[in-house]
């Protein structure tokens, strides 16, 4: 199995510098990961660093509260978008969905989806603060609303990815949608066990040391 296909090579601490930044994008080059993960303020240098190869650049919308309105975050995708992202990862309405307003939360992904047109966006559900059935609920939404991936955490939110997640996402949006595990994500044996459970894309800080077998230290991402 090619691992490294299925990273997002994720950089989102707020005291990221640019040398961290050129660094993110030098391992993923090095590694051919599917794409680098970085905030809305790094995309365009991260478009540099990586033009003419296979690595995408994806970055993050309403990150990490997702309590920003559809018009910010479709604005957001624009603008990221026009500095050369080519997946976004947006956060789910999370207080909306806990409130019961379903239209909100579908109105804030479709926005979304609008603005990003062509490029792939995925939904952050932040699965560590909701029941299972509101899990459910947020897959469905998702998917009506146009999404292309479902997934589960910030990295910033209260837990990450776990097994039980990923197979219940995989089987509430079915084949054709992807699902993809962030949160906790540090070594290849978890890697592959989420991939088993149903994940299409790992997203985590720990890329190298998952794709090469080393120890990777850290929480969050």
């Amino acid at each position: 199995m090619n691992l490294n296909k299925y990273i997002d090579h994720t950089l989102l601490k707020p005291e990221t510098t640019a040398a961290m930044i050129d660094k993110l994008c030098a391992e993923a080059k090095e590694h051919d990961f599917a794409s680098v993960c970085v905030n809305p303020t790094w995309v365009k240098r991260c478009a540099e660093l990586l033009k003419g190869t296979d690595v995408k650049v994806c970055t993050v919308i309403g990150f990490p509260l997702g309590a920003s309105t559809p018009a910010v975050k479709a604005a957001e995708t624009r603008d990221a978008i026009a500095n050369g992202a080519a997946e976004v990862d947006m956060v789910l309405n999370i207080g909306a969905l806990k409130s019961g307003d379903l239209e909100l939360v579908k109105a804030d992904v479709k926005a979304v989806k609008e603005a990003a047109g062509s490029v792939l966006v995925k939904v952050i559900l932040e699965t560590g603060l909701l029941t299972d059935e509101e899990k459910v609920t947020a897959c469905k939404l998702c998917v009506e609303a146009g999404a292309d991936y479902v997934k589960t955490s910030t990295g910033f939110g209260h837990g990450g990815a776990t097994v039980e997640d990923i197979a219940l996402m995989r089987k509430t949006v079915g084949p054709n949608i992807g699902v993809k595990a962030s949160g906790g994500v540090r070594d290849r044996a978890t890697a592959l066990a989420m991939i088993e459970a149903g994940a299409s894309r790992i997203g985590t800080s720990s890329g190298v040391a998952i794709v090469t077998g080393a120890n990777a230290g850290g929480s969050g991402y």
